[in-house]
């Protein structure tokens, strides 16, 4: 009767980390993997180690990224009972909890750190190349992505309409807003326990360096999409949005207040360029415009 197999568990965490249709891959040195498929970024949980904190760890290591973990994870348990390694046979069980992990958009390009290590190369690959299988990669990659739900954020946001003649005050989105160089209305989340007009006027005054006088409620806007946040990381997003109608004095001059905020200019603009599309702005400055006509 053959002698049974030495017996091995493995605790392993790994990220699934998204930036819009493209996942962060690394790929497992020859000793690992014969065809040295992708993996997801992550490795073994030391003895007493938190695997959150062991995540960043590894992330670090195999990327040279400085990463966000989120709360939650799954757990994935792979038996292997003749498992090839370190020169001989185990009864292997890997089991591999995985996270929700992000990364600043402002990142730079990752590399591995880690030398002599089970990563060979690291690299953010097309989400359409992993599930149409174009991508060698492995199960744990195709069976995280099959189960993932985007962190979902509902954000209550107020913003104020002001108008001067034919002009309307925008804001435009800097690299490090969600929608990059397109212009909204000065405004921006409401704080708790923060009254919805006193927000309106702290907003247009760190954006715009201006007081702002905070009239009627005009519309309630709200709109939902998937996309990477400011934070980097990858969400279902709802904003509702609070309109008030906002006059300013007549010689105010706005100017950008924050410095690396997600405002990175602002600007009376033709209402007209607004309504031929000369200029791209979310839909809460259409729905704002069309409220405020007297």
């Amino acid at each position: 009767m053959p002698k049974p197999l030495p017996k091995v568990q493995r605790v392993a965490a790994y990220g699934l980390v998204l930036r819009g249709r493209s996942i962060l891959l690394t790929r497992l040195a020859s000793r690992i993997s014969a065809d040295e498929r992708w993996h997801l970024p992550g490795g073994g949980v030391d003895h007493g180690e938190n695997p959150r904190d062991a995540l960043v760890r590894e992330i670090r290591e195999e990327t040279g990224l400085e990463a966000e973990v989120g709360e939650t994870a799954r757990v994935y348990s792979a038996h292997r009972p003749g498992m090839w390694r370190q020169g001989r046979r185990w009864d292997y069980q890997a089991l591999r909890i995985v996270y929700d992990a992000w990364v600043a958009v402002d990142a730079p390009e990752p590399r591995v750190v880690e030398v002599d290590g089970s990563t060979v190369d690291v690299a953010w690959h097309a989400l359409a190349d992993v599930r149409s299988g174009d991508l060698a990669v492995t199960e744990i990659v195709t069976e995280a992505l099959a189960d993932h739900e985007p962190f979902r954020l509902q954000r209550l946001a107020v913003y104020a309409v002001v108008r001067r003649g034919g002009d309307v005050l925008l804001t435009r989105i800097s690299a490090r807003g969600a929608h990059p160089g397109a212009w909204t209305l000065p405004g921006g989340g409401l704080d708790h326990g923060e009254a919805p007009r006193d927000a309106v006027v702290r907003e247009v005054r760190e954006e715009c360096g201006i007081e702002v006088v905070v009239g009627d409620l005009l519309d309630v806007h709200d709109t939902h999409f998937q996309g990477t946040a400011p934070s980097g990381r990858f969400e279902d997003f709802h904003g509702v949005h609070l309109v008030f109608r906002g006059t300013v004095a007549a010689e105010a001059e706005p100017h950008v207040v924050e410095t690396d905020g997600t405002t990175d200019a602002v600007a009376w603009v033709p209402v007209a360029d607004v309504e031929s599309g000369a200029i791209r702005v979310l839909d809460v400055v259409r729905a704002a415009l069309a409220a405020s006509v007297d």
